[in-house]
């Protein structure tokens, strides 16, 4: 094991790349300490220093995480980390409102732990003058049609700190709710978002927002746009292989990841050339392909030198970190600005599937809520969450 990972090299050679947690925060602890456990004798004191600069209260400024992104499915993993805690946080929310039902004690709980989690980021949030040190609080994943509850859900999050980031889904009343946010000056994330026509209409609707809240006078010292694309998310859940097949069109799992890819240096090229002031956001990342026998990772290797945010969930810093020949693995600088192979892209471009996703106008706003990636990912995120309301129910019922 080198001394400095995977995720510091990258940061090394990408001066504007902020690497955020894609958890609560507050599992961080025990995360660490069951990787510690998984790790060889010898590199174990290495790896602790490594976890030592990941997150770093004592000089959050020098801390490897910038950031955090979150959701009531992985608040849920915070709860089951440490049970106990939380039951206790039950027992009093339901001391103070008596009678409270399960869904009430559901939204309370979450927000307990968004709070939880973004005040660990204070301390990095206050040292960059309130530039890093954002967490992601999502907007329940149920309401990802419903305008009204998203407003009202994000604007009762957003009083929690001011270091909360308000998670909205690219959905067609969402971007409705990015704009209004964007103009009381309350920081977005937008999230289930797997296409070029999403990505630019959000940076579009951010812009009109902060227009808006420009001509109000409106305090943004302490306010941030974040675009979120989730790559593997369209590429594999959204069904790319399908619909390839379906027009006689054979894809490698490093063709999918070059889609992916195409969408994302696209959207990225475009906020830059246009001086947007959202940020890109890469998350559901995935290690591959395998080249000459040997693991690669070019959803990140091909974001060298970029000026974006990348997440990762603990899972995929575990199977990063411990991966055969990751040390190998090196990056080339600018990275980023290069394009996809022409034989990758002509390929691509044969499946209708991905041309309409790789053009601006290839979708109207209308048509965002009825794609193949976010109808599946809106329902796995509304699962999830109903599985934090049995918890709830669960607390309810003593």
């Amino acid at each position: 094991m080198e001394e400095r990972n995977f995720f510091e090299r990258l940061a090394d050679i990408s001066p504007g790349m902020e690497i955020w947690w894609d958890s609560s925060p507050v599992i961080f602890k025990n995360w660490c300490q069951k990787m510690i456990e998984k790790a060889q004798p010898d590199d174990r004191q290495l790896l602790q220093l490594q976890f030592d600069r990941m997150y770093n209260l004592d000089d959050p400024a020098s801390q490897l995480f910038r950031g955090v992104t979150t959701n009531p499915a992985l608040s849920l993993q915070a709860i089951r980390d440490d049970e106990a805690r939380w039951n206790r946080v039950a027992a009093e929310i339901k001391e103070k409102s008596p009678g409270i039902d399960t869904e009430t004690l559901f939204w309370e709980l979450y927000k307990s732990v968004v709070k939880a989690g973004s005040d660990m980021y204070l301390p990095l949030f206050e040292a960059t003058g309130y530039k890093e040190g954002y967490l992601s609080g999502q907007v329940d994943p149920r309401s990802v049609f419903d305008k009204e509850a998203m407003i009202k859900q994000a604007e009762e999050l957003a009083t929690i700190n001011p270091n909360v980031m308000i998670k909205i889904p690219g959905s067609k009343e969402g971007y409705e709710v990015i704009e209004h946010l964007t103009s009381k000056g309350i920081s977005t994330n937008n999230t289930l978002t797997f296409i070029l026509p999403q990505l630019v209409d959000c940076a579009r609707t951010v812009q009109k927002g902060l227009e808006k809240a420009k001509s109000n006078g409106v305090d943004l010292s302490k306010w941030r746009s974040v675009i979120t694309h989730m790559e593997s998310r369209y590429g594999d859940l959204g069904g790319l292989r399908d619909f390839a097949k379906e027009k006689g069109v054979e894809l490698s799992d490093g063709d999918v990841r070059l889609a992916e890819l195409a969408i994302f240096k696209k959207a990225y090229k475009f906020l830059k050339d246009n001086n947007l002031p959202s940020k890109m956001l890469s998350c559901s990342l995935r290690v591959g392909p395998t080249v000459d026998g040997h693991n690669r990772i070019w959803h990140l290797e091909e974001k060298a030198g970029a000026d974006i945010i990348v997440t990762c969930p603990p899972s995929f810093i575990d199977q990063v970190l411990f991966l055969p020949d990751v040390d190998r693995i090196t990056f080339e600088k600018d990275r980023i600005l290069e394009d996809i192979p022409k034989d990758v892209m002509d390929k691509l471009m044969r499946v209708p599937y991905f041309e309409r996703a790789y053009a601006e106008d290839g979708y109207s706003r209308d048509e965002y809520n009825s794609h193949p990636s976010l109808e599946r990912t809106a329902q796995q995120f509304s699962n999830a969450t109903e599985e934090m309301v049995k918890f709830a129910a669960s607390c309810l019922a003593g």
